[in-house]
């Protein structure tokens, strides 16, 4: 076994093993000097156990049992849009009384981005490297974030019809660029058809069951709903997805959607909140649909129950972002510190799992990333070029490759700049050079990662990804001051931004680092 990772309180070890007829015994064989141990099940023991009795066992390995995520979301590049704050292509279905584009965003606004918007921009999205969008909810809504879902079957007229989303799909798949859509699941709207009858009818309402009612008659006394919300928003009243009329209707939507336009997955929305047996029925059915479509479900902690193989295939990683973001915001954490976080956070899944989560820097849930940075561009680079250079699949929330800013909701959901004075051009060409760096070599997605130097009360630290046939070390300097380090690395190695060969002895490298920069070097 190979030493892996370290955090606060363990080494992790790690082996392959391949066993010859699906199943295998296993103990553990511990030697220090002339003292040898052997750990099995049973315990500990100076002389060697007979196998199998007592030994760690793996009966039979079912291929059905094994975690299996779509191969394509390995290489994939997300890219998450807003369809109100993207882009306004065609005028015709804006909302009354929108705001002019580029105004300070409030809780109601509406600016007219829609659907045509997004066709108009794929080639922008080419250009930068994306190869599949994640759009926020499309269907009809009253709010200008489609949240409270009233028609799960009708595209919002605000965003466009059915014909043009299909349009959509079909343009982007034309260019490399798959689409996940938003399944609100969790919740419904209060004016939707379903709540409004049980509103009117009470106990007698054909739908009573699919909400979590409390008392009749259902009302709101002073902001406190009698009944179960998303956030206590009484506006958005909670499914019970454990009734079978509710389930069945929205296994029903989950599948017509894959059938109708083929689009290329889903992502949940508050799936911590809705029950296991549901996402295990919802698995079968979308996979049954398309055995290829991407699940990725809206988890903020410790997601390993969901990812057994038997629900998600992703979940977002929003501790990864926020460890990171913690670690460049302040100087108080060293680099040990958030190299133990990191190795945390990657031995909580198998590789497998590891190879997909969904990894973002923000959302239009979080402020943006550059202004949770302070404004620090070169705070920005490193993160990215972290999100970049690290296992799973990478996210980048619009408008944040061209430096928009904003504190939390409603801030973070600011109108898309598309005039190119207003866009930091250098921003954007940051994020295209390291998007195509991931492109490039496999290794950056599916590779081995490790940590070769983090040191207590120090800033800078590296790492590496590496497979049997690229080995690439990151150089990253989260401080104010610059500085130069070594590593026992042999071999030639060069700059992969700009081909720069790398200053070298024959056991080490030299690598000089200004304030908040990185490096990354390929060997030759």
């Amino acid at each position: 076994m190979n030493k892996v990772s370290s955090d606060h309180f363990f080494d992790y070890w790690q082996t392959t093993v391949q066993p010859e007829h699906r199943r295998f015994s296993y103990g553990f064989r511990f030697h220090s000097g002339e003292e040898t141990v052997w750990m099995t099940e049973n315990g500990i023991f100076a002389e060697e156990p007979e196998a199998p009795t007592g030994f760690y066992d793996r009966p039979y390995i079912h291929q059905i049992d094994l975690f299996q995520a779509p191969e394509w979301a390995k290489s994939a590049v997300f890219y998450q849009i807003m369809p109100d704050r993207f882009a306004n292509g065609d005028p015709e279905t804006d909302p009354e009384n929108i705001s002019p584009w580029g105004d300070k965003p409030t809780e109601e606004s509406f600016f007219g981005g829609d659907l045509q918007g997004i066709i108009d921009h794929l080639d922008y999205l080419e250009d930068l490297g994306i190869t599949a969008i994640y759009l926020t909810p499309i269907f009809k809504a009253p709010t200008n974030h489609k949240y409270d879902t009233t028609d799960y079957k009708q595209v919002d007229p605000h965003f466009g019809d059915l014909e043009l989303l299909k349009e959509l799909v079909q343009n982007a798949h034309s260019k490399g660029i798959r689409i996940v859509l938003d399944a609100v699941f969790n919740h419904i709207s209060a004016n939707s058809p379903q709540f409004k009858d049980v509103i009117e009818h009470g106990e007698q309402s054909e739908y009573v069951n699919w909400f979590h009612i409390n008392e009749f008659p259902v009302k709101v006394r002073e902001g406190d709903p009698n009944y179960d919300t998303f956030g206590f928003v009484e506006q958005m009243p909670k499914l019970n997805t454990a009734n079978p009329d509710t389930r069945e209707y929205l296994l029903d939507i989950a599948e017509y959607w894959l059938k109708e336009i083929g689009m290329d997955g889903w992502r949940l929305d508050v799936a911590s909140e809705i029950d296991h047996a549901f996402w295990r029925e919802f698995r079968r059915r979308v996979k049954a649909v398309n055995p290829e479509a991407f699940i990725i479900g809206e988890v903020w902690n410790d997601s390993l129950r969901w990812l057994q193989g038997d629900q998600f295939d992703s979940v977002m990683n929003y501790p990864l972002s926020d460890r990171l973001i913690e670690y460049l915001r302040s100087d108080e954490m060293d680099a040990e510190t958030f190299a133990s976080h990191i190795s945390g956070l990657l031995i909580r899944y198998p590789q497998q799992a590891n190879e997909v989560l969904f990894n973002l820097m923000a959302s239009h849930d979080t402020p943006r990333v550059l202004t949770q940075l302070g404004g620090d561009k070169r705070k920005l680079k490193l993160a990215i070029a972290f999100l970049l250079t690290f296992t799973g699949t990478p996210c980048i929330y619009y408008g944040d490759e061209i430096g928009l800013e904003g504190e939390g909701d409603p801030d973070c959901r600011k109108c898309m700049i598309w005039d190119p004075d207003g866009q930091d051009r250098d921003l954007f060409n940051s994020y295209k050079a390291l998007i195509r760096l991931r492109k490039e070599h496999p290794a950056l997605r599916t590779g081995d990662f490790r940590f070769l130097q983090a040191e207590p009360r120090e800033r800078s630290f590296v790492y590496e990804r590496k497979d049997s046939s690229t080995h690439l070390t990151i150089w990253m300097n989260a401080s104010e001051q610059p500085v130069t380090l070594f590593l026992p690395l042999d071999g030639s190695w060069q700059d992969s931004l700009n081909s720069e060969p790398v200053v070298s002895t024959e056991d080490s490298i030299k690598v000089e680092l200004e304030p908040f920069s990185f490096k990354i070097l390929l060997k030759i």
